[in-house]
């Protein structure tokens, strides 16, 4: 029994995709007509964590977390200096976007984003400045590649796409990603001025005013979670449906807003990294809270993957026989 075992354990390995996922099922509902069990029952609560538990472990969520965290504070700088280019045309002036950074954001952040942003603005040079800018995000995007990699491997799939297809989606979410929280931080803050700009370009009705008014405290919430939606939906390579995708894009959102609530907190009332680590401080500050939003990122992931097992083994499990035996 222990090499049919292994056998089948080899089997499961060799293939990917959503032929993997029903070898797996299987595999598992075999172990389980036999007595003999080589992995957690996902049908049941305590199953479900240990196989989430044992997923996270797989993937590495810490290790691949700081490689995310510093892909995406390589490609931070880049999309910063794009968005300034475009406040021309939102009304909105360059030194608001600094005088609000200044005001929520860290004191060592601000000094850094101030000095970096500030110096390349000022010492740009057009065709050069873009190919710099093309350079980083695209090696920036190395970080989004990463995580797929990672969720293929939470579907046993094998990534069967071509290089150029999975760096062009990599680099579409890495400036996807950027972007929506670049907007969730400023649009609570902005959003009136957008409005009103949106309102006076389109000619729109006053009621336009007061409608936007009220959603745009909803909207920050609602792009992050399409944002991680589709970034589990799309970017494994392996057979998952939209709203298989749904319950990790809602425990990613609402992980990501906590998160980052209480690292404010923290970091506004007990943690004075300056004091620690002198002008880094806000390097190390920035790096923690991006690390801390790339693991929550990975994980919802990692959540849906056992999920849809869970779903292919319940269904298997009834059919055979197992479920009300």
């Amino acid at each position: 029994m222990a090499t049919d075992r292994k056998k089948r354990e080899h089997g499961r390995r060799a293939v990917n995709g959503e032929e993997g996922l029903k070898d797996k099922v299987k595999t598992f509902v075999e172990d389980v007509n036999d007595g003999d069990l080589v992995r957690f029952d996902v049908t049941t609560g305590q199953g479900f964590f240990k196989e989430l538990l044992t997923r996270i472990k797989m993937v590495d969520v810490t290790g691949l977390g700081s490689q995310l965290a510093y892909f995406f504070l390589l490609s931070m700088f880049p999309l910063l200096i794009f968005l300034l280019t475009l406040l021309p045309y939102l009304n909105i002036d360059q030194s608001a976007i600094f005088s609000f950074l200044k005001e929520y954001a860290p004191a060592n952040v601000y000094s850094i984003i101030d000095s970096t942003v500030g110096e390349i603005l000022d010492t740009r040079r057009g065709g050069l400045l873009s190919f710099g800018i093309i350079g980083t995000i695209w090696s920036a995007s190395s970080g989004m590649n990463r995580l797929s990699k990672a969720l293929n491997q939470s579907y046993f799939a094998k990534e069967k796409r071509s290089y150029f297809v999975t760096r062009g989606l990599s680099v579409v979410f890495t400036l996807a990603l950027v972007a929506v929280v670049a907007v969730a931080l400023a649009l609570p803050v902005f959003g009136q001025q957008i409005g009103q700009t949106l309102f006076s370009y389109f000619g729109l009705e006053q009621g336009f005013l007061t409608l936007w008014n009220s959603i745009r405290w909803v909207i920050p919430p609602v792009l992050i979670f399409t944002v991680f939606t589709l970034i589990y939906w799309l970017v494994p390579d392996a057979k998952v449906r939209f709203k298989d995708a749904v319950p990790g894009g809602i425990f990613s959102t609402v992980g990501w807003i906590l998160t980052s609530l209480g690292f404010s907190f923290y970091v506004g009332n007990f943690g004075n990294y300056s004091n620690t680590y002198g002008s880094i401080g806000g390097i190390i500050v920035l790096m923690i809270w991006m690390y801390l939003s790339a693991m929550i990122l990975i994980v919802g992931g990692q959540i849906n993957a056992v999920m849809q097992e869970r779903r292919e083994v319940k269904r298997a499990k009834e059919k055979s026989g197992v479920i009300g035996a």
